[in-house]
């Protein structure tokens, strides 16, 4: 396994050096979390060596200006960086898929909703609550997202059989919600999740179809999750 020693260039300064220092135990946390979340047999010394490469570069390209907090941003980019070290590997049950893809839409709304908590900060507390039951529930709207378009079929049609018949049901109408939901966005933000999680598409491919550079369309993939979870909310689902 790879050290962080290792994996350091020559001409990294010792600020980069005391950053990746110090989110090593972040790496660790962030590796058993997602090796309970997917329930697959993978070896710790992977996840946390692909970890320790995204602490890596987490700590070369933090920049302090954006206002979002080093922990913060090594923890989106520690935990990109062992979903995609797991992906790499050949023969994932197609349930493991649908969580990865699940796990990386709560990833990608989190650094949304970081980057505009960071432009706007809470004014009273009260205003601190209401960003945090959006942000909850924004990430509850991800997941289901991840998860909606990684077990169905093109038909939409579900892949997977093993829920019961109550769960089945429960499924079903969320899902229903979801593309009601969909409907309802503008045309570019209506694409970009359909494309992304519902046609088997990459973000940075559906965003190049759309013309988008990779940062504006994590901003539109923001406020698109953000309208879903307005939707949901009506309905009562989140």
């Amino acid at each position: 396994m790879m050290t962080a020693c290792e994996l350091r260039r020559p001409t990294d300064s010792p600020v980069v050096l005391a950053r990746v220092r110090a989110g090593l135990p972040l790496v660790d946390i962030i590796c058993h979390q997602v090796r309970k979340q997917l329930g697959v047999t993978v070896r710790m010394e992977d996840l946390v060596s692909h970890g320790r490469e995204g602490l890596l570069a987490a700590a070369r390209s933090f920049d302090a200006r954006r206002g979002v907090p080093f922990r913060r941003w090594a923890n989106i980019r520690v935990r990109g960086a062992v979903i995609d070290g797991v992906r790499s590997s050949s023969s994932l049950p197609r349930s493991v898929y649908a969580r990865i893809h699940a796990i990386e839409a709560a990833a990608r709304a989190q650094e949304g909703l970081g980057e505009a908590e960071s432009m706007e900060k809470a004014a009273t507390p009260e205003d601190a609550d209401r960003r945090l039951g959006e942000y909850l529930a924004t990430a509850a709207t991800a997941i289901a997202l991840g998860f909606a378009g990684s077990i169905v079929d093109e038909h939409g049609e579900p892949t997977d059989r093993s829920p019961s018949a109550e769960e089945r049901l429960l499924q079903d109408e969320l899902f229903r919600a979801i593309r009601t939901s969909l409907s309802e966005l503008p045309d570019a933000e209506r694409t970009l999740l359909q494309r992304h999680y519902f046609d088997g598409v990459t973000f940075e491919q559906a965003a190049a179809e759309l013309g988008l550079s990779k940062s504006w369309a994590s901003r539109l993939h923001s406020r698109a999750v953000a309208a879903v979870t307005r939707s949901l909310k009506r309905t009562r689902w989140v």
